[in-house]
């Protein structure tokens, strides 16, 4: 949940110990079950602090996990060591991706399209690195459906004290259809809160699911 090159060390920190707190209370199954499936080489997009890591199957021949925050980028690096995977992090962004054409199998995204300053561009280089036919598997928290309180709530926070207290985070992005906007096929789509029980905050509408990149425009 970092905004591409730039660096956030406070955040970096408190990330750190927020994301053991989310995979503790349900985040960790939905990062399972995001991976399940995939093979070849896999390109994670803002890997943070490597949670995703643990996750790969055994299919995975290589993940190149891109992480611009320095502090989370060296988190990443421990945590690739304990991998079940060959894991490279590389420093990168989600606007310039490090990866020539056609060149990966899969790509994952996992609470990261909150925080690029661009999505289109993002997932226009997303598609770039991905071949025909590629999945994209995707883990993000979302914008609240339109005329909801939330929705207000989203737009007050994002237009304030979200963004510089979380990282560049956004709350009201309609990720689901930058999706489809940028070209791939949506195949699977779930719709969820989370955490499932509690207050309801900015960041609790999620999606999960797995779309397909149907080749060169």
């Amino acid at each position: 949940m970092v905004v591409a090159g730039v660096s956030h060390p406070i955040f970096a920190r408190l990330y750190e110990r927020f994301s053991a707190q989310l995979d503790r209370a349900g985040i960790a199954e939905h990062r399972r079950a995001l991976t399940v499936g995939l093979s070849g080489r896999v390109i994670e997009v803002g890997a943070g602090n490597g949670r995703m890591f643990s996750h790969y199957p055994p299919e995975v021949t290589e993940v190149v996990a891109v992480e611009p925050e320095p502090r989370l980028r060296a988190a990443a690096v421990t945590a690739a060591r304990s991998a079940p995977v060959p894991v490279t992090v590389v420093d990168g962004l989600a606007e310039a991706l490090p990866g020539a054409d056609g060149e990966f199998d899969a790509g994952v995204l996992a609470l990261v399209l909150c925080t690029v300053p661009d999505q289109a561009a993002a997932l226009g280089e997303l598609r770039r690195v991905l071949r025909p036919g590629a999945q994209v598997r995707f883990l993000e928290h979302v914008a609240a459906p339109p005329a909801t309180g939330l929705r207000r709530v989203q737009r007050l926070v994002d237009a304030t004290v979200w963004p510089l207290l979380l990282g560049g985070c956004h709350t009201g992005r309609d990720t689901a259809a930058a999706i489809t906007a940028a070209g791939f096929v949506v195949e699977d789509l779930r719709r969820f809160r989370f955490p499932e029980t509690g207050p309801v905050g900015p960041a609790a509408p999620h999606i999960r699911g797995r779309a397909r990149n149907p080749g060169p425009r």
